[in-house]
């Protein structure tokens, strides 16, 4: 007779079905990563048992098991199919933390149902609610946060930049999200930003309820303004005059967030107005068209702006960001380089304890960065694979190497693993297709390299902020996703790692700095962004080993024409800097035209030139390179890479394009 499995490897196996896993190996660290993933806590009732895996700091998460107090749990493999109770699994659990010695590293399991909660550690009567709060954001370790209410702005990721800038950490999050995401984060303001909408209209967003019973400041911007203004019981209507673009600010009222020595040029981008303030407001600015272009509460650190000082356009809106942030929300500015590395590594080390950890390295900076901070949280633990995917750039997987090793130590493992790819890649031209092809392939590939390295559970990925915003992940709401990223939305369901994303809420820039502070070389952290995807996305239509070596071979001049020419690098401020590149890079488009070479009629395809300009990577305008250089570029490709006969550049800035073509 088959042995039927253990009641613990049963009991684990249940709980991976109950977060929608499939069964992974190993069990145990993906149990315990995904424990607070169950069931969606802010929406049970106080009816319910509950075990938690708890750890006395606050920087560690909280991992929540509930289950309805009615309820037992029957495993179809347990010991004569016998019903298992509650304390029976809180004895399943406690074994299992003793296996994985976390009692020495300080957790402790605790439970409103279970054997001795009079002992465990004096919080056993905690509600389902108050736990709820605090697991919503487990991975949230900054004491001060704003934060950004999103009412649909193509400005809202800005406002963001803006305030940490002011080295204040800020989250930006739907107007409608959950009261428990929100005031999980503790915010010492709101700011609630621009949209597309009256607030007058039916079903149009409004300011939730709970924002003002916080008791914190809040700073609305345009549509936000308005929003705050008709929750308080002002009046909104539509403006006699509509106002887009430049208008000159006058201040009538020095306040905390504006100075008569200001810079007076603002941007407008509003078709209603403020007919009556709220009780307790005071007019602070007006513009030819706008009477109350600012207004403000002084007493309740309310504020309202009409103008947008996100934008670039506001010369003085930086500066009014920090005032509110620093000045009138308290902030003291504890987002700097030395923190977010130091949360970095408490987190990873909290998350992965004492298990082995894969970096998938590819010598961009994302991935470098990622893997330095995994590598000073865990050290030794860490092993690192690249996969050639056959989609590198020129010379890639030697520079990928050299990098590696010469600057991080350790040990890389490096797979060709080309030919398996541009087999899953035949016949498909469709971008999210390939995308999807490509980060099931790359799984599959690195996981048949783990196995070799002995099976480590995590995975570090070099996800940023920006990828998590447009490929719409699940905590960002009702956002639009406007592409797959090969970090986020492009990984199969069905993986047999847990994630580790240390920057997952960087911008590029903040990635940089943190590079530097780690130690990084400039030739590392400076390198221009690569796709995950690598030249799959820039090889429109079908990829070919063919058509990927003519695009590589595109690429390769045009880089290398920019770097003789210094403009391969692009650091914002600098002497200089606004003639460079932040990321530039050719593409092969799928289509043919006709030339003439040698007094002969060619028919072959186009090379697209690409580069743009850009701080943060969440908009981006097109490099005006000079004239000479674009023609010895579209020269040398015409004459050196067989199957191109003709070069052109393009010029649309994002948005309304994206930086990449697919």
């Amino acid at each position: 007779m088959a042995r039927s499995p253990s009641l613990k490897t049963e009991f684990l196996a249940l709980i991976l079905r109950f977060a929608r896993l499939r069964p992974v190996r190993p069990l145990v660290p993906v149990f315990i990563q995904h424990l607070h993933r169950f069931l969606p806590v802010h929406r049970l009732g106080e009816n319910a048992h509950w075990i938690a895996l708890y750890h006395p700091s606050p920087d560690y998460p909280l991992h929540i098991l509930i289950l309805p107090k009615q309820a037992l749990l029957s495993l179809a493999c347990a010991p004569d199919d016998q019903p298992v109770l509650f304390t029976d699994l809180f004895s399943l659990l406690q074994a299992l933390i003793r296996d994985l010695q976390l009692e020495e590293r300080g957790y402790r399991l605790i439970t409103n149902g279970g054997p001795n909660q009079s002992s465990l550690c004096g919080i056993g009567t905690w509600s389902v609610k108050h736990l709820a709060r605090r697991a919503t954001y487990p991975e949230k370790t900054m004491t001060e946060t704003i934060v950004i209410l999103d009412f649909g702005s193509q400005y809202s990721q800005l406002i963001v930049r803006r305030v940490r800038e002011a080295q204040v950490y800020a989250e930006l999050l739907p107007w409608d999200a959950p009261e428990e995401s929100v005031m999980g984060l503790a915010p010492k303001g709101f700011i609630l930003s621009g949209g597309p909408r009256s607030v007058y209209e039916p079903g149009a967003p409004f300011l939730p309820a709970y924002v003002l019973a916080s008791g914190v400041p809040i700073l609305g911007i345009c549509y936000g303004m308005q929003a705050l203004v008709d929750a308080l019981g002002g009046k909104v209507a539509p403006a006699d005059d509509r106002e887009y673009g430049f208008a000159e600010l006058d201040i009538t009222q020095n306040a905390p967030l504006l100075r008569e020595d200001d810079h007076a040029q603002v941007w407008m981008s509003h078709g209603d107005r403020i007919e009556v303030m709220p009780p307790g407001f005071t007019i602070l600015a007006k513009t030819d068209n706008s009477p109350l272009a600012a207004l403000g509460d002084h007493a309740r650190g309310y504020y309202g702006l009409q103008f947008h000082p996100e934008v670039g356009h506001t010369p003085a809106g930086g500066q009014i960001l920090a005032r509110f942030v620093r000045e009138v929300c308290g902030c003291r500015g504890d987002w700097t380089p030395e923190s977010i590395i130091d949360q970095a590594v408490r987190r990873i080390q909290a998350q992965v304890g004492a298990a082995r950890v894969l970096s998938a390295v590819s010598g961009g900076v994302d991935s470098s960065v990622a893997t330095a901070l995994v590598q000073r949280a865990v050290g030794d633990q860490l092993a690192a694979v690249f996969v050639d995917t056959g989609l590198m750039r020129q010379d890639e997987s030697a520079w990928v190497e050299a990098a590696f090793r010469d600057n991080q130590g350790g040990n890389l493992v490096m797979v060709n693993a080309a030919d398996i790819f541009f087999s899953a890649l035949a016949g498909v031209t469709a971008p999210e297709e390939k995308r999807r092809i490509i980060g099931e392939t790359f799984i599959r590939v690195f996981e048949s390299a783990a196995h070799d390295l002995g099976a480590p559970p995590f995975l570090v990925q070099g996800t940023i902020y920006p990828d998590v915003i447009e490929s719409r992940a699940p905590e960002r709401g009702h956002a639009q996703r406007i592409k797959t990223h090969h970090n986020v939305g492009g990984l199969p369901e069905r993986m047999e790692f847990a994630l580790v994303e240390p920057l997952r809420y960087l911008f590029k820039d903040e990635v940089r700095i943190v590079g530097e502070s780690l130690g990084l070389p400039d030739a590392l952290v400076w390198r221009q962004p690569f796709p995950g995807p690598g030249l799959a996305v820039r090889c429109l239509g079908e990829v070919t080993p063919e058509r990927v070596e003519k695009l590589r071979q595109a690429d390769a001049i045009f880089t290398a024409e920019l770097a003789s020419a210094g403009l391969l690098v692009y650091r914002q401020g600098q002497a200089g800097g606004e003639a460079g590149t932040a990321q530039a890079f050719a593409v092969l488009l799928p289509v043919k035209a006709v030339g003439v070479m040698g007094d002969q009629r060619t028919y072959e395809e186009v090379i697209a030139l690409r580069a743009v300009t850009t701080a943060d990577f969440m908009t981006a305008d097109w490099a005006r390179l000079p004239d000479s250089l674009l023609a010895r570029v579209a020269n040398r490709i015409v004459n050196e890479v067989q199957g191109v006969n003709r070069v052109v550049y393009d010029i649309t800035s994002k948005p309304p394009g994206t930086i990449e073509w697919e």
